[in-house]
C-alpha cells in the first residue's frame, strides 16, 4: 500500500474513533432527556408519549427553585470573584519572575488535583474554626477555590502570546499603567478572561462534593437536591430536573463558543 493510502485509512480511524468517542458521551445525555418527557410514572426510554407534566412538577417545587437560584447565584458569584483575582494573579505568573513563583503556581492550580470532597470537608473544617460554616459565604470560598485555576489557565494561555509591547507603547504615550492594562492589555486577553469566567461558571453549576459538606436543608445547590433526591425515589422528574442541568450547561456552551470560539478554548485549558 501507498503511504497516502496509509494516512487515508489512519485519518479514517481517527474519525471513526471520535464519533464513537462522542456517541459515548451523547447517549446518557439522550436517555435522561429523553425520559423526561415520558408519560409513565417511571423511568423509561425510549419515552412513552410526549409530556411536560414533570417539568411542570419540579419548576412547582419550592425547594428545586430555591436550589436553582442558590446555585446560579453561587455560579456567578464564584465566577466574578475568581475572575477578579485569578487575572491579576495571571499577570503576576506571566511578568514577573521572583522566588516562590513556581509554588505559587503550584498552589494557584493545586485544586485541579486535590479530591473535591476533600478540599469540601477542608472547608467545612475551616469555616467552622472561623464561626461561617454550612452558610453561602463558606459555600462561595470554597466553589472560588476550585474554579479560579481555570481563570488563571485561560488568562495564562492569552497573556503567554501577547507582545507586551502594546502596553509599553501605550505608556510610552502618557498612559498610566493600570490605565494600558485597561485600554490595551485586557481587551486582547478578553477571549481568554471570558472563556475562564463561563467554565468557572460551569465548574461551580455542576460540582457536588464541595457543596454536600457545606449545604443545609434551606441552602442546598441543585447537584446535591438532586443527589438526595436519588437516594430515596427514582422517577421522571429527577429526569427533568437533570435535564434542566444540562440545558444550562448547553446556554454556557453556546456562549464560549460564539464568544471565544470552543477550539480556541479548549486550547488554552491545555
Amino acid at each position: 500500500m501507498s503511504q497516502a493510502l496509509f494516512a487515508r485509512l489512519g485519518r479514517l480511524a481517527l474519525s471513526g474513533f471520535g464519533w464513537l468517542a462522542m456517541l459515548y458521551l451523547l447517549i446518557p445525555l439522550a436517555v435522561i432527556v429523553g425520559s423526561s418527557f415520558t408519560t409513565t410514572a417511571y423511568l423509561s426510554f425510549p419515552p412513552v408519549g410526549l409530556t411536560l407534566r414533570w417539568y411542570g412538577q419540579f419548576l412547582k417545587d419550592p425547594s428545586y427553585l430555591s436550589a436553582i437560584w442558590t446555585s446560579a447565584s453561587l455560579a456567578v458569584a464564584a465566577a466574578s470573584i475568581a475572575t477578579l483575582l485569578g487575572v491579576p494573579a495571571a499577570l503576576v505568573l506571566a511578568r514577573v519572575r521572583f522566588p516562590g513563583r513556581q509554588a505559587l503556581s503550584a498552589l494557584l492550580f493545586s485544586p485541579l488535583i486535590l479530591p473535591a470532597i476533600v478540599m469540601g470537608a477542608a472547608i467545612l473544617q475551616y469555616a467552622s474554626a472561623l464561626g461561617f460554616a454550612r452558610t453561602f459565604a463558606a459555600i462561595l470560598a470554597g466553589h472560588t477555590v476550585i474554579v479560579m485555576p481555570y481563570v488563571v489557565r485561560t488568562t495564562l494561555a492569552s497573556l503567554v502570546g501577547l507582545d507586551p509591547s502594546f502596553e509599553e507603547a501605550a505608556r510610552d504615550l502618557g498612559d498610566t499603567g493600570p490605565g494600558a492594562f485597561f485600554r490595551v492589555t485586557l481587551p486582547l486577553i478578553k477571549p481568554g478572561v471570558i472563556a475562564g469566567a463561563l467554565f468557572a461558571v460551569i465548574i461551580s453549576w455542576i460540582n457536588v462534593e464541595l457543596s454536600m459538606f457545606n449545604t443545609t436543608a434551606e441552602l442546598m445547590t441543585i447537584p446535591v437536591k438532586l443527589f438526595n433526591y436519588i437516594q430515596y425515589s427514582v422517577d421522571p422528574m429527577i429526569a427533568a430536573v437533570s435535564a434542566g442541568t444540562i440545558y444550562v450547561a448547553v446556554v454556557v456552551v453556546v456562549m464560549l463558543d460564539l464568544t471565544v470560539g470552543i477550539d480556541k478554548a479548549a486550547s488554552m485549558n491545555r
